[in-house]
């Protein structure tokens, strides 16, 4: 499986936070990790939407997590950025053609290894995700 960049950039907007322990910028966020600007504009909305974090706009404004970083479950956040109902065209009731459903082992097989791998995530808060935060930091500086 992999995570879509939103999904990715979410998660290291995050993790930037926890382990600044402080407001940041997107240009600052974006400068440390060397990636874009526009791409995580849009992700940091989507993180305010779902209150992981909280905006202050204009001069001296940034982001700041909502919530410690002890209560935001990596597996929740995945799941409320990453379209993980499409993960296979069969998974999706709605649109799915595939001639073999109701037939095949592929669709079993892959939600379970999916809901093993959400499962994984639940076990992981975005405090685990920076068990250094001075270090974190210190390497994105």
């Amino acid at each position: 499986m992999r995570l879509n960049v939103h999904t990715d950039y979410a998660l290291r907007i995050l993790m930037y936070l926890s382990a600044k322990q402080a407001q940041a910028s997107v240009d600052e966020i974006a400068t440390a990790y060397g990636i874009s600007r526009n791409h995580l504009m849009k992700v940091s909305q989507k993180l305010t939407e779902l209150g992981y974090v909280t905006t202050k706009r204009g001069r001296g404004g940034g982001l700041t997590l909502a919530q410690a970083p002890e209560t935001i479950i990596v597996g929740t956040v995945v799941r409320s950025i990453e379209p993980v109902g499409g993960f296979v065209e069969c998974f999706d009731r709605v649109n799915n053609q595939c001639p073999v459903t109701g037939v095949c082992g592929l669709q079993g097989a892959l939600a379970t290894a999916l809901g093993d791998f959400m499962a994984r995530l639940d076990q992981y808060s975005l405090a685990d995700l920076t068990p250094a935060p001075q270090k974190f930091a210190a390497r994105l500086a």
